[in-house]
């Protein structure tokens, strides 16, 4: 599957993110509730919502691995590619996000095409 984003702009630097101290934030961006997770500097965009059971992950949790864990039944995702690593079959949607020169951009599906 080949995807098309639209790129939206969601800071100028790093530093303008309001981490919380799990290292979690979300931002609205065109209308989707959206989490930013920083791990090793590295950030992340997922799903606000937990697809088991729709807790809200910005008050969840990374673990040691970079997994971000549910706060209601602490349901752990891969941050990279959204599989649930807890063994329950769920997936949580992810979003690219990139780091440029003139700022933090998040990508939103506008399109997806089989190749």
């Amino acid at each position: 599957m080949i995807y098309t984003y639209k790129w939206h702009k969601i800071a100028d630097t790093l530093e303008e993110i309001n981490f919380s101290n799990n290292n979690i934030t979300s931002l609205e961006v065109e209308g989707k509730i959206i989490c930013i997770a920083k791990h090793h500097e590295t950030l992340f965009g997922c799903a606000s919502k937990c697809p088991h059971a729709s807790g809200d992950m910005s008050q969840g949790y990374i673990d040691a691995l970079g997994n971000i864990v549910c706060p209601l039944h602490r349901y752990k995702f891969s941050l990279i590619n959204g599989r649930n690593t807890s063994g329950e079959g769920y997936f949580l949607k992810n979003y690219p996000i990139e780091i440029r020169e003139n700022g933090i951009f998040i990508g939103i599906e506008i399109n997806s095409v089989f190749s």
